[in-house]
């Protein structure tokens, strides 16, 4: 009779924290991990701004190089 109710407990509590812990656990945990995933890293953060730096320097040199053409030959654009 006691392990019948003690079985019935236990399921009873099993069936709740499937039900009612369960779900709010795994949603915390990969609303954790969605958030630790959305960071850059430091190490990201430097590798961005040196990529934005030399894109920047790159933009500079083709503008360059279009004033030079735009000198030489004004109508390059035309000829392509």
């Amino acid at each position: 009779m006691i392990s019948a109710t003690l079985f019935g407990v236990a399921t009873i509590l099993a069936i709740i924290f499937m039900v009612v812990v369960l779900p709010v656990w795994l949603l915390l945990h990969y609303l954790t991990k969605m958030k630790a995933l959305g960071r850059l890293s430091p190490e990201d953060e430097e590798a961005l701004e040196t990529l934005w730096k030399t894109a920047a320097g790159l933009e500079e040199r083709v503008q360059t190089l279009e004033t030079i053409l735009d000198q030489h030959d004004p109508h390059w654009r035309n000829q392509q």
